[in-house]
């Protein structure tokens, strides 16, 4: 009686194996929906299967990447930003078009863009990742330059570092003694202000105003690079 189950499962399973090898010789021998040609009928026009990368329809024309800078850099928002960066530096009154400026985490570039619009031609934009041709890629807790390159350093993303201290004393390093250190933080004052000119150990404060630069109230704060004699 064993003997008559073992052989008629046997044979079962012969059946399936037989059965899985002609369904797989079937499907290898289909041609996938998605890679019919476009000008084929359609035998099944209200089904939309998925695309695949053989799917004429995704070969999208590719995009120049000057093109793509030009289109970006025409867009409302794009202007709007670097027309609020113009008005925030022509504020300062400490820049003319002979200024090196250096702007520490400039993101794509809207400061470095409205630093050249008014006229100041030695522009440096860095940033962990770049956005060429505006913004190079450097670290800023480890900027790629000599010491006292630059007249005035600028960045409006202190409050993100991941080394606030460091960031600043690269900053400070790379500002000729005479120089300048702007930065624009979160609207603050008092204890706030001291604790961010605190950052800044070689340079003394000059001043903190509160501005509104990209739509956002925001506190400039100006160093001076520099010890104090005070200090030394």
């Amino acid at each position: 009686m064993e003997k008559h189950i073992e052989n008629f499962l046997n044979k079962v399973s012969l059946v399936f194996i037989a059965i899985a090898t002609i369904t797989l010789l079937y499907l290898s021998l289909q041609t996938p929906q998605t890679c019919i040609p476009p000008n084929t009928p359609a035998t099944k026009p209200h089904l939309k299967f998925p695309s695949s990368t053989c799917d004429p329809s995704l070969n999208h024309p590719y995009m120049d990447p000057t093109k793509k800078r030009l289109k970006l850099w025409s867009s409302k928002s794009w202007l709007s930003q670097v027309s609020s960066f113009t008005t925030f530096f022509q504020s300062l009154n400490l820049l003319n078009n002979e200024t090196k400026v250096l702007c520490v985490s400039a993101g794509a570039g809207h400061e470095v863009m409205a630093l050249n619009n008014m006229g100041v031609s030695d522009v440096t934009g860095v940033e962990i990742v770049d956005s060429l041709p505006l913004v190079k890629r450097a670290d800023p807790n480890n900027l790629p330059f000599f010491d006292g390159v630059f007249d005035l350093a600028f960045s409006a993303h202190l409050e993100e570092a991941l080394f606030p201290l460091r960031f600043a004393g690269e900053m400070e390093r790379t500002v000729r003694n005479g120089g300048v250190c702007v930065v624009v933080v979160e609207e603050c004052g008092g204890v706030e202000v001291d604790a961010i000119v605190g950052l800044f150990r070689k340079s003394t404060f000059v001043g903190a105003e509160n501005v509104t630069l990209i739509g956002m109230r925001m506190t400039r704060i100006i160093m001076r690079v520099g010890v104090s004699s005070s200090s030394s």
